[in-house]
């Protein structure tokens, strides 16, 4: 098998009732978990990326000092250790492979910003397991899938963003979004379950 799923930011602060939720998130994250459940066996490995920001600062002007402009400052959000930066309920992780945590300090948007608590990056993940497909779903489609989408095909694999399981912030941006990855070569697709 050469195909990884990338699921990005399934976050308690992501979904309905956190700091930057994104309306059909709990309900994305449910098909997500199903859609795992039922093809795990298709992926050499699942990856999770978690937004793990630090307390004690800014972490690099994301957070933002005053009002957020919500491009590049944001409402505090995903802090290490607290509720909101854990995954949401309606997640199941149980088949996830490697965990990765993103934005330690610094604005980080893409999964291949995070590395694995023994700092394993996903290149490294990609180079060991052979991976030259990857499905990306997850939040929000237009920030975070996006950035990871088009890492993933800058790092030469071939990419497919499932686009039922995506959640993301806005229609207008989200589609802007999936444009811009079917225009680098990602292709746009839904589960046929």
């Amino acid at each position: 098998m050469t195909r990884a799923l990338f699921i990005v930011d399934l976050q308690n602060d992501f979904t309905e009732g956190g700091a930057l939720g994104v309306a059909g998130g709990d309900d994305v994250a449910s098909r997500i978990s199903a859609h795992v459940t039922a093809h795990r066996h298709e992926y050499a490995i699942v990856v999770a990326s978690r937004d793990w920001h630090d307390a004690d600062n800014d972490n690099g002007g994301h957070f933002a000092a005053g009002e957020p402009d919500f491009v590049q400052t944001w409402p505090v959000h995903c802090v290490a250790g607290t509720a909101g930066a854990e995954y949401d309920d309606h997640f199941d992780t149980s088949a996830v492979s490697h965990h990765l945590k993103k934005g330690q300090g610094k604005p980080a948007y893409s999964l291949f910003e995070g590395e694995t608590d023994e700092g394993v990056t996903a290149v490294r993940l990609l180079e060991e397991h052979g991976i030259l497909d990857i499905d990306v779903v997850g939040i929000a489609t237009d920030y975070c899938v996006r950035a990871s989408a088009l890492d993933a095909i800058a790092a030469g694999r071939h990419v497919r963003v499932l686009t039922d399981l995506v959640a993301g912030v806005a229609a207008e941006t989200s589609d802007a979004a999936l444009a811009e990855i079917a225009h680098a070569g990602g292709e746009l697709t839904k589960t046929v379950d």
